[in-house]
């Protein structure tokens, strides 16, 4: 799954490097065992419980069904990343190939959507908080705007795209010439798909803390939120950039050595790959922990379930029942 570098010297010098080598395999096999099934199934339900019911939907239901959305795309990319090229020694899986290129891709968009959501959330709040009856955070704006999440999204992931293609095949075109490093996608990476999000979650949380401590007329007059959603809203915000949190500081670590131009040694190249590995192993745990804080969290989620779980099995009956009266008149 993950290996440590040769550094020629060998002997005790990798024992640490293999112990952490065979923790990390444990636990991505604990996670792709336990991880991925309980992201997959939460994820869906929690689309199915929200979309089921259009009508019924919060704007927090929208953002919570929008990271559920990339939480079934990091859940799926989770086997490919985690059991890794150098595990599988796959030509398909060659760490420069089209398809790790896709799935880089893919995965930066997934990231971009699920903190973006978190940080458009908290700034939501405020503002339903802040400003109760204009009605600038409703269902029908907040859909409007993860449209805009995922078009952007994938705007930047198709920046990235060109960066990582052109460092593969820059000696056969010349307009690849000037963007042909990695580090470069790295770097809009880090400035556009966390310092962004992150400078506004803080801001919103910030707001959201001085406003709770403030008793104004209009507050008054619209009435108490629900303790519940402000504690969903939280550990939200900081389950999503914690766990994302160690990628980006990867990221940032590798644009930096790459712009002073130092080689590593062995020693330090295997921690900042073992680093590397650990923190995209949070990143993906990413998926499948929010739907189940929304699941625990949220007191509105288990009547979604139930009526979600009655429609069903009214479709299955009424599809029955058809099956039944088709037979006597066949005969």
């Amino acid at each position: 799954m993950w290996s440590c570098p040769l550094n020629g010297t060998g002997g005790e010098d990798q024992l640490p490097c293999q112990h952490v080598q065979r923790a990390l395999s444990a636990l991505s096999l604990l996670y792709l065992l336990v991880g991925v099934p309980l992201g997959l199934g939460y994820n869906a339900l929690l689309l199915l419980a929200n979309l089921h019911d259009p009508g019924g939907m919060t704007m927090p239901d929208v953002y919570f069904a929008n990271m559920a959305a990339a939480g079934l795309v990091l859940s799926a990319l989770a086997p490919a990343h985690l059991l890794g090229p150098g595990a599988a020694g796959w030509a398909a899986w060659d760490v420069g190939s089209e398809v790790h290129v896709t799935l880089l891709v893919l995965f930066n968009v997934a990231a971009l959507v699920s903190l973006y959501s978190a940080a458009l959330l908290a700034l939501d709040c405020y503002i339903e908080r802040a400003l109760p009856r204009t009605y600038m955070s409703s269902v029908y704006n907040t859909r409007h705007v993860c449209g805009f999440v995922w078009g952007g999204a994938l705007l930047t992931g198709f920046s990235s795209l060109l960066f990582y293609v052109c460092s593969r095949v820059a000696a056969r075109l010349a307009e690849c010439s000037q963007v042909r490093d990695t580090e470069a996608a790295d770097a809009i990476m880090l400035l556009s798909g966390y310092l962004v999000p992150g400078l506004a979650a803080l801001y919103a949380l910030a707001l959201l803390t001085r406003i709770r401590k403030e008793d104004t007329p209009l507050e008054r007059d619209a009435g108490q939120p629900d303790p519940s959603a402000h504690r969903l809203l939280v550990a939200t915000v900081c389950a999503q950039f914690g766990l994302w949190t160690p990628h980006y500081l990867t990221l940032l670590g590798r644009t930096l050595l790459a712009a002073r131009g130092r080689l590593v040694d062995g020693h330090h190249l295997g921690t900042l790959l073992l680093a590397k590995d650990l923190s995209r192993f949070l990143a993906f745990a990413s998926s499948a922990v929010v739907p189940l804080l929304y699941r625990h969290i949220d007191r509105n989620f288990p009547g979604k379930l139930r009526r979600l779980m009655k429609k069903l099995q009214r479709g299955h009956q009424s599809c029955s029942l058809d099956e039944a009266g088709a037979q006597p008149a066949m005969a």
